[in-house]
């Protein structure tokens, strides 16, 4: 079941990023992206920066579900650096690690990269940067708003319902 919904999940909002014509070239939709940055490229260090995702994206989905602008995304991730610290610290630590993490939102330079069927063009854009220790080690990266990277949770009974893509097809087929 959990697959089913994940398919449909995916193949609506590709038809949604097709039909509104945002699945290639420039769009008028502000992404908010989330940057988890390991602290080294050593195995260790890239082993907890997934667990430490894990963990911040079940964090993250509700306070993430009803958001409606990216205002109001960016909002509310500010308000929660010190919570989103306190998950990525309670990882760290509970794997052995004396390092700590730090929260931020800035606009940073991305390559394009693609997200399923979804494709984001190389540009600037806001970011919650998530560093673990230094963060000067590989990373890991995804959008945060529209909440596209947090459909479900880790837990497979726990399929969350992101209201965002409800509005992007009330407005494109209502």
């Amino acid at each position: 079941m959990k697959y089913i919904l994940i398919t449909i999940s995916v193949v609506a909002i590709t038809l949604i990023l097709a039909l509104s014509g945002l699945a290639g070239g420039k769009s008028e939709v502000q992404y908010l992206r989330i940057h988890i940055r390991a602290n080294s490229n050593s195995e260790i260090d890239q082993e907890v920066k997934y667990k430490v995702k894990d963990e911040v994206v079940e964090a993250l989905i509700p306070l993430l579900a009803d958001i409606e602008g990216f205002d109001e995304a960016t909002k509310v991730i500010s308000q929660n650096f010190y919570m989103i610290e306190e998950v990525a610290n309670g990882v760290l630590e509970e794997n052995g690690f004396t390092y700590k993490s730090s929260a931020s939102i800035k606009n940073e330079y991305f390559p394009t990269r693609t997200y399923q069927s979804m494709t984001l063009e190389e540009g600037y854009y806001d970011a919650l940067i998530l560093n673990l220790g230094s963060g000067e080690g590989d990373n890991w990266w995804c959008i945060v708003f529209p909440a596209f990277c947090f459909t479900e949770t880790k837990k497979s009974d726990n399929i969350v319902y992101i209201s965002q893509i409800w509005e992007i097809i009330k407005s494109v087929f209502l």
